[in-house]
């Protein structure tokens, strides 16, 4: 049972990277427009994101509970030593959601509108940053438990050059992702051909901070480039990511647009997988040589066995209704895109 409950964490993390990315993503796209281009974006960021942005965090809060119940040690150790970057990023999610709701659905248009647009640019861009931040941590050896000093333990456990290069990237891939999964928003071929280049820019971005995380790992002495490339499976990984970037920009131009998010979401995935199967099952590892492992420090096996099976039984719940959410939004903007009539219409 514990490689069922290890298996529902791994995919409440890539499902949260994926969906969530792509909704703090679109703050950030937006927040890259130029100001005349802005309120189209605004558009289709909205358009993209209303399905699935309350449901996001449904899977950060599902990986968060896995962890206190599965792995309490692990959770101690977190919440601990990263308790400043978890704030920071707690409280980005809670202005960046606040901020989105009362832009789109207050009653008063006023001044505000623009103090709550600026919340939810920066709330967007500086969670994700976080986000970054401590999954770095987790790998980088920068936690010291026998630090002396406030700031070793606690400032300095995250705050370094590789730490920051991760948190870039992250952002990279969020804008990426919402950039991406945006095409298929656009009702015409201006509105495709901006969110096109903007999925191309993003692009460059992440391939930018994806080398400054290599180079910033090796100055640090993080064997990231071991890690990745040792094995078969890490080169798989980053050859099948590496392909799918140019079937997504083929994608792009012969208006295969569902393809273009299911090739991206995978290309994340084997993203995740190249960073992280090396030490696997070891999800912290620490500055003097020790380590947390998911097979090793565990919770007792009654208390995996019951969270094993809560997990199995509430996806069978979540799942489908779930998808029944996306699906109907999908014919309601169908629906919606067929009465507007667009002068120009995008390819099929």
């Amino acid at each position: 049972m514990i490689y069922v409950v290890i298996g529902f964490l791994w995919l409440s993390i890539c499902l949260y990277v994926i969906l969530g990315g792509a909704d703090f993503g679109a703050g950030i796209v937006e927040l890259m427009t130029r100001k005349k281009n802005r309120p189209k974006t605004q558009v289709i960021m909205y358009e993209s994101i209303a399905p699935v942005w309350e449901a996001n965090h449904m899977w950060l809060i599902i990986a968060v509970v896995i962890l206190f119940v599965g792995f309490p040690e692990v959770y101690t150790t977190l919440s601990t030593y990263l308790h400043i970057p978890l704030v920071l990023m707690l409280v980005g999610i809670i202005a960046r959601g606040t901020s989105f709701t009362f832009r789109h659905y207050d009653a008063v248009k006023d001044e505000w509108q623009k103090v709550y647009t600026q919340i939810f640019y920066f709330s967007s861009l500086l969670t994700p940053f976080f986000l970054g931040l401590i999954a770095a941590a987790t790998i980088s050896r920068s936690i010291h438990p026998e630090a002396g000093s406030f700031a070793d333990l606690y400032i300095f456990s995250w705050l370094n050059w590789f730490g920051i290069a991760v948190g870039l990237f992250t952002i990279s891939i969020c804008a990426y992702l919402a950039s991406v999964f945006a095409l298929r928003e656009a009702c015409d071929r201006i509105e495709l051909k901006l969110m096109i280049k903007k999925s191309k820019q993003t692009m460059v971005f992440v391939v930018i901070t994806g080398i400054l995380v290599f180079v910033t790992a090796s100055i640090s002495g993080i064997p990231l480039v071991m890690w990745v490339f040792s094995k078969p499976l890490g080169i798989m990984a980053t050859t099948f990511a590496t392909i799918c970037l140019f079937l997504i920009l083929r994608a792009m131009h012969t208006g295969k647009l569902l393809s273009v998010r299911a090739l991206a979401g995978f290309q994340v995935i084997m993203i995740l997988v190249a960073a992280t199967y090396q030490h696997n099952p070891n999800i912290i590892l620490f500055g003097n040589g020790q380590h947390l492992s998911l097979l090793e420090h565990v919770a007792a096996p009654k208390t995996i066995t019951a969270l094993g099976w809560a997990l199995m039984l509430g996806s069978t719940f979540i799942l489908p209704f779930l998808f029944y959410l996306m699906i109907s939004f999908s014919k309601q903007r169908r629906k919606l895109k067929e009465t507007a009539k667009p002068e120009t219409p995008i390819k099929p």
